[in-house]
C-alpha cells in the first residue's frame, strides 16, 4: 500500500478499497498467526513498546547495558566453570571472563557500574575440586591440567 490517498476521496472508503484489493490479491493468506486469537499479556498495564519486546524475544535479542550484560555473563561463566569436566577448562572459562571484566574496569562503558572484580582463579579451581569431590563417591577428583 504505497499509493497516496487521492484528494477528494473519503479516507475511510479509500482505506476500505485498499483492504479489499489486498484481500483479492491474496496478501492476507497464510500470515503467521492467522486464525489464532491475539495473545493476551499477563500484565494489565499497556506498554507502548510491546511489539518491540515481542520481536526481540522472537529474534533472540536482549538489550541490557554492557555492564549488566557482563555481570550476567560472569555469573554464567562461574556456573559453567563449576560444571566443567577438567581443571584446564575451568581455568580457560574463568580466564576469558576475567579478561572481559578487567577490560570493562579500565574502560567503563556508559550505564551503571559493573560492580564486579575478576575472579580468583585458584579459589574457583579449589571450589571446583570440592564440588567435584562431593559429587564423586569415595574419591578425589581428577585434575586434568
Amino acid at each position: 500500500m504505497t499509493e497516496r490517498k487521492p484528494p477528494g476521496v473519503d479516507f475511510e472508503s479509500w482505506v476500505d478499497r485498499q483492504i479489499r484489493d489486498a484481500e483479492a490479491r491474496g496478501e492476507f493468506e497464510r500470515l503467521p498467526g492467522a486464525g489464532e486469537p491475539l495473545p493476551r499479556d499477563v500484565e494489565s498495564t499497556y506498554d507502548e513498546l510491546w511489539w518491540v519486546k515481542r520481536k526481540m524475544a522472537r529474534e533472540g535479542f536482549s538489550v541490557l547495558p554492557p555492564a549488566l550484560a557482563l555481570r550476567k555473563e560472569a555469573e554464567d561463566a562461574l556456573e559453567a566453570a563449576y560444571a566443567a569436566p577438567s581443571e584446564r577448562i575451568v581455568r580457560k572459562i574463568i580466564g576469558e571472563v576475567n579478561d572481559k571484566i578487567r577490560e570493562m574496569m579500565f574502560k567503563p562503558p556508559p550505564g551503571p557500574p559493573l560492580g564486579k572484580k575478576p575472579y580468583d582463579v585458584e579459589d574457583v579451581v579449589r571450589q571446583w575440586r570440592e564440588r567435584r569431590a562431593a559429587q564423586q563417591p569415595g574419591g578425589s577428583p581428577r585434575s586434568d591440567v
